[in-house]
């Protein structure tokens, strides 16, 4: 069963349409009634429980008090995603990244950017958990997950629907801002601390790097997501 947890997270899940029912503890405040008068406006069931029960059902998150239940995840397809933006959609593809806390990030920057949705491969990546809702702040409840089996497959799939493809990379001699992302795009990022696999790299059209001027060497892959985003969304104003 899907859940999220969380004053924010849960007042977006409503706001999206998505609970099907609330567990509230004893808390009792301005936030959780601003919570509660929504669910009462959707005629939703809620069930007080003991902070225990909330603990367990977050996974030992912070739950803040509330605990929803969600509806069942409707799949969506690459060329679903690739008809978004009306024909000129900005995608993220997550190769092999791990941590939730990551994921929910990236989501969080995908929905303020404006871009159309996620693609992330079935197997050695985060789960959809709550953790990765939480770190959301919300957002999860709106962005399009596909998920797929295969990255390079699915990076195939979207080059064949007319998608520039652009993987990021430290070592790549173009920077994210000579990249043209008025273009239907998709921005693939690699795991943490490994980057891109060579063959979902050599199945990207192009790669490209965000230029540093301090001393590390890489920005956290969320992080570094973010800034090729809102990039993508200055050119997409602009044009």
């Amino acid at each position: 069963m899907r859940r999220v947890h969380g004053i924010n997270p849960v007042l977006e899940a409503l706001k999206a349409g998505q609970v099907t029912r609330l567990k509230v503890g004893p808390r009792d405040d301005g936030r959780v009634r601003e919570v509660l008068a929504l669910a009462a406006a959707q005629g939703l069931p809620v069930v007080r429980v003991e902070v225990e029960q909330l603990r367990r059902e977050s996974d030992g998150g912070v739950h803040q008090g509330i605990v929803a239940e969600l509806r069942p995840t409707k799949g969506v397809g690459v060329a679903e995603l690739a008809r978004r933006g009306g024909g000129a959609p900005l995608l993220v593809v997550l190769d092999g990244v791990e941590d939730p806390h990551n994921v929910g990030a990236i989501l969080r920057s995908v929905d303020a950017a404006g871009a159309h949705g996620l693609i992330r491969q079935t197997r050695r990546a985060a789960p959809l958990d709550q953790g990765a809702a939480k770190a959301s702040a919300g957002a999860f409840a709106y962005v399009p997950v596909a998920d797929v089996v295969n990255i390079a497959r699915a990076i195939d799939e979207l080059k064949s629907l007319g998608v520039w493809v652009v993987g990021l990379s430290a070592d790549a001699s173009l920077t994210h801002d000579s990249v043209d992302w008025t273009l239907p795009s998709a921005l693939v990022v690699g795991a943490e601390g490994h980057g891109l696999r060579r063959l979902v790299r050599e199945s990207c059209d192009l790669t490209a790097r965000i230029p540093m001027a301090g001393h590390v060497e890489s920005l956290n892959v969320s992080v570094a997501t973010g800034v090729v985003l809102f990039e993508a969304a200055r050119q997409r104003r602009k044009r």
